[in-house]
């Protein structure tokens, strides 16, 4: 049985990914600050209650996770959070917190597992966003995240492809998910405005499935339609 590491499993994309790594018949460690809280009832799911942004415990977790698996095939940095607006108005602790946790922690991980994926051939994937190949205003600075995340992966991959360890850069567009709940933008309610955390999800199964002489490098998704929904007063994350 192949095993993934998957962070941020809580809800939206990387929940849809942990289940159908499941179906395809590999056992998952999920990893969450908050823990999983049965959203997964699965026999090869485990659910590990981890702050990404506490090196010293991730460190130790990471451990604990490839003594008991016994090795790593797969490694899905999922996790990531957003705050967007005219950068000068932005909070600096929130700042701090999104580029550590969508930049460090991904590129933290890649190096406490690589040593153990090139042992089993494995494949990481480093879920980015759209927002890494274009300008993004009031976005500038998740942007540049994005953008690190994505250079890294393309880097990575050429350093450790002699290994044959496959690296993937995945770019959703804007996706039906918790992640703009604390926002004040979400996705417009027309269904060609946005995609799916199963249609990632179904890229994840592309990337995963594909033959052995195969790298996929890169994956953007974007829904049809480019269009994005303010939100009104006493929504959650709406400005009053």
């Amino acid at each position: 049985m192949k095993t993934a590491i998957v962070t941020g499993t809580s809800r939206g994309i990387g929940q849809a990914v942990a289940l159908r790594l499941l179906s395809l018949g590999y056992k998952v460690y999920g990893i969450s600050r908050t823990g999983n809280i049965g959203a997964i009832g699965h026999e090869n799911f485990v659910s590990v209650c981890c702050d990404l942004l506490d090196t010293e415990k991730l460190i130790r977790v990471v451990e604990g996770i490839v003594s008991d698996a016994g090795g790593i095939d797969l490694l899905i940095n999922n996790a990531g959070v957003g705050c967007f607006g005219p950068h000068e108005q932005l909070d600096v602790y929130e700042l701090r917190t999104m580029m550590r946790t969508n930049l460090e922690v991904p590129v933290i991980l890649c190096r406490l597992l690589l040593r153990d994926l090139k042992k089993s051939h494995g494949q990481i994937i480093n879920m980015s966003s759209v927002t890494a190949k274009k300008i993004s205003t009031h976005g500038c600075a998740y942007a540049a995240t994005k953008a690190g995340l994505s250079h890294f992966s393309e880097s990575l991959f050429e350093e450790v492809r002699k290994s044959g360890v496959r690296v993937t850069t995945l770019q959703p567009d804007i996706t039906r998910s918790g992640f703009y709940d604390p926002l004040d933008f979400t996705w417009s309610e027309d269904e060609d405005t946005s995609i799916l955390p199963d249609q990632v999800a179904d890229a994840v199964e592309y990337i995963v499935t594909a033959g052995d002489n195969l790298a996929v490098q890169e994956i953007t998704l974007r829904p049809r339609k480019n269009q994005i929904r303010r939100k009104s007063p006493g929504e959650p994350g709406a400005r009053e």
